[in-house]
């Protein structure tokens, strides 16, 4: 099934039954939307959001005073996480996972919303971002997909929620995949921008057509001791770069950008994302522990928890067609297709109809 969400759709397309009658009136009282983010009333969603349930116009950048309360820092498996969380700590557990060169401020507009509709929400930096840590300095700076999935699973457990809905894009598309595909008994449903990612080893190895080649262009650029060296050096710029591409209709500010920039002075960050890239070609080695886990995922496993995939119109960055995909998921399904410009970040650009497609496979 397959659903293009276009600005100002009326609001019965919105949310569903009793859930939709419960947001409309935790979203018209967005007064409580300070009691779990800090800033200033820019940190609330857009007013037509609260007054009428109709999104916003996709891409509208964040406003710059919208931020997080005072980050949480909790040891989890091999790392010390840095997350954002808000709502209410007995609520439906909904974890945000972002992607490269993302951070935890894609989901800045999309945390409130669900927290002012009764979700507890936790926004963890990955490994290698912002005050994410490694526990040991002998712990192998791995970026393969598996090990950032295990991560994700840790994190549950030390924050002791048995179950979530996982969403997220890039890199949290793909951990989302993989929490479904190989522990479904943790996900209550995922959202995935860009569909189905699991992939392998072998999968990367295969050539594309070279306009798909080319899209490819710093994957193959980080396959060199240059490359590393480039990003490490020009991060800032090299990041910015990216955004610009994935996303050419969003017009995002300096403050936004750097903002976000922020956390990719990490000190393990350029070490977690070159290796997440050669893994993918198949350039470097993955941690043995891990190679049941990739074994299981490159027979690219279906996906049988709730799942809606998302896709901007816009998005610049490579991405499968939607109807390549449909078939690996074999539970309550679907695809929506969010127009008006939205790019690869999807999130930021159009946190009305993320924070919806939570809310909606919730109800599925």
């Amino acid at each position: 099934m397959s659903e293009a969400i276009k600005p100002g759709q009326a609001e019965t397309d919105w949310i569903n039954q009793d859930r939709r009658k419960f947001i409309r009136n935790a979203a018209m009282t967005l007064a409580a939307a300070e009691l779990v983010m800090i800033g200033s009333a820019s940190a609330q969603p857009s007013k037509t959001y609260a007054d009428d349930m109709t999104p916003a116009a996709p891409g509208t950048k964040a406003p710059s005073g919208a931020t997080f309360g005072a980050l949480k820092q909790i040891d989890a498996g091999l790392l010390n996480v840095g997350y954002a969380e808000a709502g209410p700590a007995n609520g439906p557990a909904v974890l945000l996972l972002h992607g490269w060169p993302y951070d935890i401020y894609s989901f800045v507009e999309v945390t409130p919303l669900l927290a002012a509709a009764g979700y507890r929400v936790v926004v963890p930096y990955l490994r290698g971002y912002g005050t994410t840590r490694f526990l040991s300095n002998d712990t192998f700076r791995s970026g393969q997909p598996s090990a950032v999935a295990v991560d994700t699973t840790a994190l549950m457990d030390a924050l002791k929620i048995d179950k979530a809905i996982i969403a997220g894009f890039d890199w949290g598309g793909r951990t989302a995949d993989i929490m479904a595909a190989l522990w479904p008994e943790r996900c209550k449903g995922i959202v995935s921008v860009s569909g189905y990612l699991i992939g392998s080893q072998e999968s990367g190895k295969l050539p594309l057509p070279p306009q798909a080649e080319l899209q490819w262009w710093y994957q193959f650029y980080f396959a060199t001791e240059r490359g590393r060296a480039g990003y490490d050096k020009y991060r800032h710029d090299f990041s910015k770069l990216i955004w610009q591409l994935a996303s050419p209709k969003w017009n995002f500010s300096d403050a936004t950008f750097d903002r976000s920039a922020a956390a990719f002075d990490n000190p393990d960050h350029v070490s977690v994302v070159i290796h997440n890239y050669r893994w993918r070609l198949g350039l470097a080695q993955g941690e043995p522990k891990y190679d049941d886990l990739e074994k299981r995922l490159a027979e690219a496993p279906v996906i049988t928890v709730p799942t809606i995939t998302l896709e901007g119109d816009a998005n610049g960055a490579p991405h499968p067609d939607p109807g390549s995909y449909a078939r690996k998921f074999s539970g309550k399904y679907e695809h929506r297709t969010i127009t008006g410009g939205i790019g690869h970040n999807l999130p930021q650009e159009a946190p009305e109809a993320f924070a919806k497609a939570v809310v909606d496979v919730d109800g599925h």
